[in-house]
């Protein structure tokens, strides 16, 4: 009998007035074992999250704070989500694992603005949806994110939060780092035809897209309706910083090296990610094949479908979901196929995948929270 079922749990949401935090809040509300007890915003401190996302009024919740005025020891969290952006989370998080008695950090100095080091008390389990603990090469992260990181002792630590992949790593984890919205849907796609040897690495091509949420809710010029409506555009071209997490990933399962062209563009609609991925074929493989390698990893996976027969993945599928659908087709060009897959960026991609990382880590169902169906239309 599992004795954390009817358990409630304290969790902190720090950086809740981004896109992220609040699809966090969304999915948390409705979760049985949980109780919101922390939301912090910087620009949005002093302000009830109701003023800030007018959907969330009348829900009880607790008003926003700045970290530095978190009085640690006495909110007493079980969990810790960190939407912060990205550098922010290391200083912030380095000082919650120390403060774990984790051996390992015992001699870190930690220099925060909050000096959360001294603050925060307990065994907290932590889980970052930024991009500061995915890589597990420090010197892999200063070069795609332009600075050294702050906390690679704590580094050593992370686990990498693609659940269906790293479930139990994740079970006993205190620290996961969620996928971006990108890597999701490209490693829930490619892992299971590496691992089976079905497609060949040397020439993955991955056509992505992605609702202008993606981009986060600071303002910016190029995200403005009229720069976004009527129109797509790629960005990131050759360069995009989910290039290296995709690679890591698919080169722990094939076990050596392997490299992508990658292409990300922006859509003018709000949430939702579709990526068209073109593979070569080993030999003797075809694209059923391909799908029956999906179809035997994820037949028990509760939010992982492979599409039945010809019908192809389109976000309207998976909108306001922790799902992802897929499919593989026949390309016309011998030896090749085409994989498609989709997903919410703002759930599976980010806040719902968190959340199907802390059932795991606090031993609940998998499940819990996350079972609504997807919005239509």
């Amino acid at each position: 009998m599992n004795m954390e079922k009817d358990r409630k749990f304290r969790v902190g949401v720090l950086g809740a007035s981004g896109y992220t935090g609040a699809d966090l809040i969304r999915l948390l509300v409705a979760h049985p074992n949980v109780e919101i007890a922390l939301m912090t915003a910087e620009r949005k401190a002093g302000r009830p999250v109701s003023e800030v996302f007018p959907h969330l009024h009348g829900l009880n919740l607790p008003d926003l704070i700045s970290i530095e005025d978190v009085e640690w020891p006495a909110v007493e969290l079980d969990v810790v989500f960190c939407a912060l952006p990205h550098a922010t989370s290391q200083q912030v998080i380095m000082g919650l694992m120390h403060a774990t008695n984790h051996s390992l950090l015992d001699e870190l100095i930690i220099e925060t603005k909050a000096d959360l080091a001294s603050q925060v008390d307990g065994d907290i389990k932590v889980i970052d949806l930024s991009a500061d603990f995915r890589l597990r090469n420090v010197d892999t992260y200063a070069k795609w994110y332009g600075r050294e990181h702050a906390a690679k002792e704590v580094q050593k630590r992370a686990v990498y939060g693609l659940t269906e992949w790293y479930r139990d790593s994740i079970k006993n984890a205190h620290l996961v780092a969620c996928p971006g919205c990108y890597p999701t849907a490209a490693l829930l796609a490619l892992i299971p035809l590496i691992e089976a040897g079905v497609i060949l690495t040397d020439d993955i091509i991955i056509d992505a897209k992605s609702g202008v949420s993606g981009a986060g809710r600071s303002a910016k010029e190029q995200n403005l309706f009229v720069e976004v409506a009527e129109a797509m555009h790629p960005y990131g071209l050759g360069a995009h910083r989910h290039m290296p997490e995709i690679e890591q990933e698919l080169s722990a399962a094939q076990g050596a090296g392997v490299s992508i062209s990658f292409t990300p563009h922006l859509v003018p609609m709000n949430r939702g990610e579709l990526e068209t991925i073109y593979v070569k074929l080993a030999e003797g493989e075809t694209s059923s094949t391909l799908k029956d390698r999906l179809c035997a990893a994820y037949d028990d996976e509760p939010f992982v479908t492979v599409l039945p027969g010809a019908t192809p993945p389109a976000t309207r599928m998976v909108r306001g979901s922790n799902m992802c659908v897929l499919n593989v087709f026949e390309d016309r060009l011998e030896g090749r196929a085409i994989v498609v897959t989709a997903i919410d960026n703002l759930v599976k991609g980010s806040s719902g995948q968190a959340v199907q990382n802390m059932n795991l880590m606090l031993g609940l169902e998998e499940t819990t929270g996350l079972t609504q169906a997807p919005l239509f239309p």
